[in-house]
């Protein structure tokens, strides 16, 4: 039995599909949001594609058949959420002296190849919002046909008073929110109405518009979605993904326009949200200083898979807090790991059934990557896994375990390891002389070792 937890009943609950079929041919309808191809992915952003990819596993391994749509938004995010602001694509165009439409494929393929380099399995269908115009088009006119919009100078905007319901994702009914104290009203007439259709400004001169409802103008943000899951998964299914900070938002306005213009409640049976990588006290942005790439991370000598293992380590629905020393410890634990598998290979261990069953139970529990991780670790300690059943695990992990190489790098050369030895016995006796002695003789041996509140951390030095 799967059970997740449903940010919109806000409890778990067992994943029963809208199509019900033979255990082996059951479907599942799955939208993941997709980036803003304005800029690079950060790794916080990273951090929800591979919880979805660990759901899209999970559901694999319990036979479900999906059908997993993800959309690539390169029109319509405004800088401000409140729908004011530039076009976060037209920004990103002014930012490199390039066109709307080269920033778009340019950052598109970037953020395809993170997700192969972190064996994330892509969609059955991409989708991009200026390839689905029409649709988009098509879902404002139903719902100016039902009476729930109006038009101001500035566009067309969905009358969230219009529905008794708006809100329910987030709980809105019971927050305040007065006119101006959290949002820029301009001519909007509630705090919480959204725009469908943006008109160009009079003397604005925009790369992305088309003509529609009497003006040139371009889709809102949260419009996109709502057409194309439609479109590709019909108009109720069974999942939908994204990071936290999409419920209060971007995902209620989803769901409001959606219900209107197509009658069906729940629209999305299941809403599932991934929860912030955090640095300090505040989540990773691209406006911030804390802008962190993949390929920062292959500067500093970390792959994308012992980040992806970092991140298997903390609940999705759990806030995980980034320092580069749990990062290369991450990358220790996965090194240690593959040569586990390589030594497995040689070893005649009849699988566990006790522990295949466990695993099964901990996946199925919410996504408990944490729970499951340390089974193995538990497993492999025990001598009860085998080569064969850690594979199969691995079918969730995504850690890439049946392609490592025949030959794995020694974790920790013999040498080094006698010298973090000597080291770690001067500083537990307080002889920092003989530890910074020490430390200056590993560096000469090609590595650098950290001091942390867990111990000794060592990371091997790049050539520049």
């Amino acid at each position: 039995m799967l059970n997740l937890y449903n940010t919109l009943t806000r409890k778990k609950e067992e994943f029963k599909p809208l199509k019900k079929g033979l255990l082996k041919s059951k479907k599942v309808g799955l939208y993941t949001c997709g980036p803003t191809v304005y800029n690079y992915a950060h790794i916080g952003n990273l951090r929800t594609y591979i919880f979805e990819d660990i759901l899209k596993r999970v559901l694999q391994y319990n036979d479900f058949k999906i059908k997993h749509v993800m959309n690539i938004t390169d029109v319509g995010h405004l800088t401000d959420d409140a729908d004011q602001g530039e076009d976060k694509m037209e920004e990103g165009a002014k930012r490199e002296g390039k066109t709307a439409w080269e920033i778009a494929e340019f950052y598109t393929d970037a953020f395809k190849s993170d997700l192969e380099k972190l064996n994330i399995e892509s969609p059955d269908i991409w989708c991009k919002a200026t390839d689905h115009i029409k649709e988009q088009i098509d879902l404002v006119q139903k719902l100016i046909d039902k009476g729930v919009t109006y038009e101001t100078s500035d566009g067309i905007y969905f009358d969230t008073t219009k529905i008794d319901d708006y809100g329910k994702l987030a709980n809105l009914k019971n927050q305040e929110l007065r006119a101006g104290e959290r949002v820029d009203m301009g001519e909007k007439k509630n705090p919480h109405d959204f725009s469908l259709w943006k008109f160009t400004k009079k003397g604005e001169t925009r790369q992305m518009e088309w003509n529609a409802f009497g003006h040139k103008g371009f889709p809102g943000w949260h419009l996109e979605c709502s057409a194309m899951a439609t479109k590709y998964l019909g108009k109720q299914f069974d999942i939908h993904c994204g990071g936290i900070d999409h419920v209060p938002i971007h995902h209620t306005n989803e769901i409001a326009q959606s219900e209107t213009a197509f009658g069906k409640k729940p629209w999305v049976k299941y809403w599932l949200h991934g929860e912030f990588l955090v640095m300090g006290k505040d989540k990773m942005a691209k406006s911030s200083d804390n802008f962190i790439t993949l390929e920062t991370l292959k500067e500093k000598n970390i792959s994308p898979l012992a980040y992806r293992y970092f991140l298997l380590q903390t609940h999705y629905r759990k806030q995980l807090s980034f320092s580069w020393e749990a990062l290369e410890a991450a990358q220790t634990g996965l090194k240690r790991l593959q040569e586990q598998v390589r030594k497995l290979k040689d070893k005649e261990i009849s699988g566990n059934k006790e522990i295949i069953n466990t695993f099964l139970g901990r996946i199925n529990d919410d996504l408990d990557i944490p729970g499951a991780l340390a089974l193995m670790w538990t497993g492999l300690k025990d001598n009860k896994l085998d080569y064969k059943t850690l594979i199969e695990f691995d079918k969730t992990l995504g850690l890439g375990l049946d392609n490592i190489p025949d030959e794995v790098e020694s974790i920790i050369p013999d040498d080094v390891q006698k010298l973090l030895d000597q080291r770690k016995k001067a500083r537990k006796e307080k002889d920092y002389k003989k530890s910074d002695e020490l430390r200056d003789e590993i560096k000469k041996l090609g590595f650098e070792v950290k001091d942390t509140a867990s111990g000794q951390i060592l990371t091997r030095i790049v050539p520049t």
